[in-house]
């Protein structure tokens, strides 16, 4: 018999969870747009998410429709979410365009960004908001500190 692992191999440290009002379609949207890939879905018998794991490169994403029942409220309940997911991708503009295409409201268009990093926000359909980047240039500590602060000052 083999010994179990505290922390699962094939799931990072911090994993993220996230409560939809109705999770079949953004585990869809999440493929979609994001290049996500289904790890698991487990539909309850009115169609309802129970648990579901999507992967984004090596991240790991759970999710569920919303219990409220159980504390569990979705953006849409709540009236917003104070948190933000950061993903970087391959084409940046690409990603943004097909996020907005599929129902998304833009929060910031794409640009360079001082640290080194070309992104976008937008909120999701489901209310959840992401920033989607590309990575275009190593900027060391101190020219971030130095962009940085140019950047506050105007």
């Amino acid at each position: 018999m083999s010994e179990v692992q505290p922390i699962p191999g094939d799931f990072p440290r911090v994993t993220t969870y996230l409560c939809i009002d109705d999770a079949n379609a953004a585990i869809d949207f999440y493929c979609r747009v994001l290049g996500a890939t289904e790890r698991m879905r487990m539909p309850m018998q009115n169609g309802k998410i129970a648990h579901a794991e999507i992967a984004i490169g090596d991240a790991v994403i759970m999710l569920a429709d919303e219990a409220p029942e159980m504390g569990a409220r979705s953006p849409r309940t709540i009236g917003g979410t104070p948190v933000v997911l950061y993903v970087y991708v391959e084409d940046v503009d690409d990603v943004f365009q097909k996020a907005v295409q599929a129902g998304s409201t833009e929060l910031s268009g794409v640009e360079d960004k001082f640290y080194g990093d070309r992104s976008g926000e937008f909120e999701d359909p489901f209310g959840h908001r992401w920033s989607v980047a590309t990575h275009v240039e190593d900027v060391s500590e101190e020219e971030m500190s130095r962009r940085m602060a140019q950047a506050m000052s105007g």
